[in-house]
């Protein structure tokens, strides 16, 4: 049985789902998405990631045309629809119809919400327990003057430039670069470094401020790790005894090489091991409920 798309207020089966091509979404990357996960019946930290999407669509002038609450019962419905208990959650909000011009103003029919939804296993498989290996892109993050990371677009070009010149290198994922040569995030990850006891992360200046990077804080502070924000370079990364990415795809993944030198003594670290298991019965054990 084919998994069911919800678009404007309707169900069609995922092979029919479709949005015209005078959509801005698709001709210009013009609209905004979120990714969520549902473990054990509970969309962890649902409306966190929904006020995050209508923040990333206030910050390019979209109206959703909705009320959160309106979207939080759109993911929900689709969830029961497909009778999804653990898996990945995408809306997508876009300008919606317009011409083929790039002014948004042209868009008069209002956005289009999309919400998909689907199984998904763990994103790197066995690598949680022997670790990724990662590579530095020779692409730069795109700075703030030009484009805040904190808005989730649907323009994610400057990203997978990077993720092929990964993939063309044989690594698990790819550190990208501010202007400045200071570490911003990975692909699709934040990133972090240990530091003797300390962990640490760049200031979310040049980089998504992610969820699970939130949750990362608040684990930290719960278990007592310190914890603190600050620029570093891929310098104090080869050097950190621990590195790790957070991601709600990736949840928390430990990185054991990066430019083919190995982090660490080569094995996930003990304050990555303790976050993933903390993080593990977080999101088993909240969020929430999905319903009949």
């Amino acid at each position: 049985m084919e998994l069911q798309v919800y678009i404007d207020g309707k169900f069609y089966p995922q092979s029919q789902a479709k949005v015209s091509v005078f959509d801005h979404g698709l001709l210009y990357g013009d609209g905004v998405f979120e990714g969520i996960r549902v473990y054990n019946g509970r969309v962890f930290k649902l409306g966190r990631h929904v006020e995050r999407l209508f923040m990333s669509a206030k910050a390019i002038s979209l109206d959703v045309g909705r009320t959160e609450e309106a979207v939080c019962e759109a993911i929900l419905s689709t969830l029961r629809k497909n009778k999804i208990r653990d898996g990945y959650i995408r809306p997508v909000v876009t300008r919606g119809v317009g011409d083929i011009g790039i002014d948004p103003r042209k868009c008069t029919k209002g956005a289009t919400l999309i919400v998909i939804t689907v199984p998904f296993p763990a994103l790197y498989g066995d690598k949680y327990e022997k670790g990724l290996k990662v590579v530095t892109a020779s692409y730069r993050r795109v700075p703030p003057q030009s484009l805040s990371p904190s808005i989730k677009s649907l323009n994610y070009l400057n990203n997978i430039l990077a993720r092929i010149e990964g993939n063309q290198r044989g690594a698990d994922e790819v550190i990208m670069l501010d202007m400045q040569g200071y570490v911003s995030e990975a692909t699709a990850d934040n990133i972090f470094i240990v530091q003797g006891k300390t962990v640490v992360t760049p200031y979310s200046s040049t980089n998504l401020p992610g969820v699970t990077r939130e949750t990362v804080f608040q684990l930290c502070r719960k278990n007592k790790i310190p914890i603190r924000e600050r620029p570093f370079t891929m310098y104090d990364l080869w050097a950190a005894g621990e590195v790790f990415l957070t991601g709600t795809a990736a949840e928390i993944a430990p990185v054991v090489e990066s430019d083919g030198r190995v982090i660490g003594d080569g094995k996930p670290g003990p304050v990555t091991k303790k976050l993933m298991e903390a993080f593990r019965k977080l999101v088993t054990t909240t969020g929430t409920p999905i319903g009949p």
